[in-house]
């Protein structure tokens, strides 16, 4: 999901034309913005709520 929003936004910048303080400049860069800011908040939510159960268990098979 972060991957998406971050390669998302790598093609807005590169090519689909950038934004500026207004937007982005074509139709399919507003799609890429809109679909980068979905993802990477949402994805980073799940990182790191994968990385905290991911170290709950591995701190509780190391307690067995």
């Amino acid at each position: 999901m972060v991957g998406a929003g971050l390669l998302a936004t790598l093609l807005l910048q590169t090519l689909l034309g950038g934004f500026s303080p207004t937007g982005a400049s074509t139709n399919t860069g507003w799609f890429a913005l809109i679909v980068a800011l979905m993802c990477i908040p949402f994805g980073g939510l799940l990182l790191a709520l994968g990385a905290a159960k991911w170290l709950r268990n591995r701190r509780i098979a190391r307690a067995r």
